[in-house]
């Protein structure tokens, strides 16, 4: 199992858990899709950048992670630079693994409807048995709040205890 495509499935089933992650603002009106999917970033084999990759989500983790592997390998040969035009029902994620932070700020278009969830992480460390993962959320506050935000983290942090909840389920 790809430790990267574990963290997108654990981040992604976190955010699809919680109603408000799955709120749009879409013609000044707040629209709830049944569920959200990944958008994140590949390394490709054409050059030294990276592709988006959207990966259908599913709370199957088999599924999801065969679906995530597939979806990358072929992103890596065929890299897509924009998420598909007028869909909103993505989670932008990404990650900084050679990174230990404390806050990011994520690039948006600053206009009132742009709602769509950004979630990255960072290097993972393990020191005296503790392992730790520097974990961002940004989101619009009219459809999600620190509650909400809350929720997120002890969700992924009862995933990462127990993988088994998340994976097995």
């Amino acid at each position: 199992m790809s430790l990267y495509h574990a963290l997108v499935y654990v981040v992604s089933r976190s955010a699809n858990e919680i109603e408000e992650f799955r709120w749009r603002i879409r013609d000044q009106k707040v629209y709830e899709h049944p569920e959200v999917h990944p958008s994140f970033a590949v390394k490709t084999n054409a050059a030294d950048v990276f592709s988006f990759c959207t990966v259908a989500y599913s709370s199957d983790s088999d599924l999801f992670l065969k679906n995530a592997k597939t979806t990358a390998e072929k992103m890596m040969e065929q890299p897509s630079f924009e998420d598909e035009e007028g869909r909103d029902d993505f989670l932008f994620l990404s990650s900084l693994p050679w990174v230990k932070f404390t806050s990011l700020q994520h690039a948006m278009m600053y206009h009132p409807t742009d709602s769509v969830p950004r979630i990255s992480w960072g290097k993972i460390e393990t020191t005296n048995k503790v392992t730790l993962m520097p974990l961002s959320v940004q989101v619009h506050h009219a459809v999600v709040d620190g509650r909400h935000v809350g929720r997120f983290y002890q969700k992924v942090e009862a995933y990462f205890r127990n993988p088994d909840l998340a994976f097995l389920s």
